[in-house]
């Protein structure tokens, strides 16, 4: 079967937008995923793809500072996006930023495959909500499915990195 892409050049878009920083002007099919965008064009594979229908959050990435679903976004909706994706988090090569060192002391996971998502959805809890509870951190976490952990570790996580953001602030206004 032939590619319709090739035949119709209408299935076709440019689109430009910024993925963890960095600028990139590319075409798409216009029923590509943002998911299988990072993926496939910019070989980002952080981003997971779990049920493909939006459910388990393993896909999970920050849209123009918003939490999206990428599998179930369009690559040319991100025209002029900003989107942030696990690779992006860190703020140096080698280093951990605030939540995924808290990921790896509480031991806040297992296989990984949930982790990029589960990541990125506590920094956007936390950055909302810069001292939940653990209830407001279940609740907020129960989007992303996690098959190894059993969440309790992941909670403990979330409320570590909170804690220390609150110390880091503290001792940051004290001088």
């Amino acid at each position: 079967m032939t590619d319709p892409a090739a035949v119709d050049p209408a299935l076709i878009r440019t689109i430009e937008l910024t993925v963890n920083g960095q600028p990139y002007t590319r075409s798409v099919k216009t029923r590509k995923t943002l998911a299988d965008f990072l993926r496939e064009d910019l070989g980002l594979t952080g981003t997971h793809l779990g049920c493909e229908h939006g459910v388990c959050g393993a896909c999970t990435v920050r849209l123009d500072n918003e939490i999206v679903r990428s599998c179930l976004t369009l690559a040319v909706q991100c025209d002029g996006a900003e989107v942030l994706t696990i690779e992006g988090v860190a703020p140096a090569p080698g280093e951990l930023n605030d939540v995924q060192q808290a990921f790896w002391d509480r031991h806040g996971l297992q296989c990984g495959f949930c982790t990029p998502g589960m990541v990125l959805t506590a920094m956007d809890v936390l950055d909302r909500n810069p001292d939940p509870t653990e209830s407001e951190v279940r609740e907020e976490m129960g989007g992303n499915l996690c098959r190894c952990t059993g969440y309790q570790n992941i909670v403990e996580s979330v409320l570590a990195a909170a804690a220390a953001r609150t110390q880091t602030t503290r001792s940051g206004s004290a001088g």
